[in-house]
């Protein structure tokens, strides 16, 4: 069987669903790399910056790995802005979509909130609200989200900072996108994981120094 046997789905039987599970298994997998190589064409995105978007992109995922973060926050860093390629106006919402089904709630929600949460930097100069995140205060991930921008985020744009290349955060990506989509354990819903683990970022720090 190479394809199906329908040309319209309802007319689809067992067999012809059982063969595109299966194919569709095998695809999903390869969503990590396929993700790694989307992310190399941020380089040719938005201009302006001293930095491209792919720069930015790793220099948040440095700064996060060098704070100690963990698995999840690594992928998260790395992938926040991978919407700008095809979601130019809503890139945190298409971002954390792709994560969500592979990463803890927690980092699910910063990533599709950040976009309100950056705007305190830069929104003032342009006639807009810079307290857009308000609407947020209270919410269980709202200081996640503060430093995730404060640490990572906004001041990810240095040209002259020691950023990491791409490939090492590869396997980071991978695990995440290895996982069983959905599974409870992987969600983890309400709980929190702190960003820094200062014991961590220690080791790193002197590993990368």
């Amino acid at each position: 069987m190479k394809t199906v046997k329908f040309t319209a789905m309802k007319d689809g039987d067992r067999d012809d669903y059982a063969f595109l599970t299966e194919h569709e298994i095998d695809y999903a997998a390869k969503t990590g790399e396929r993700l790694l190589d989307a992310l190399v064409q941020l380089d040719e995105g938005l201009s302006g910056y001293k930095i491209t978007r792919l720069g930015h992109s790793l220099q948040t995922a440095t700064r996060a790995w060098r704070d100690g973060a963990d698995t999840d926050w690594l992928a998260c860093a790395l992938l926040h802005d991978i919407g700008d390629i095809y979601a130019p106006y809503n890139h945190d919402e298409y971002a954390a979509s792709i994560l969500k089904p592979f990463v803890r709630e927690q980092c699910t929600w910063v990533v599709e909130k950040h976009g309100d949460f950056q705007r305190l930097y830069y929104a003032h100069h342009l006639g807009g609200n810079p307290h857009a995140r308000d609407r947020f205060a209270g919410h269980l991930y709202f200081d996640d989200c503060d430093q995730f921008c404060e640490r990572w985020d906004q001041s990810s744009f240095d040209p002259d900072y020691e950023t990491l290349p791409i490939d090492f955060f590869r396997p980071f990506v991978l695990e995440v996108f290895a996982r069983r989509a959905y599974d409870a354990t992987v969600i983890r819903a309400g709980e929190r994981v702190p960003l820094i683990d200062s014991k961590v970022a220690r080791t790193r720090t002197g590993a990368s120094a």
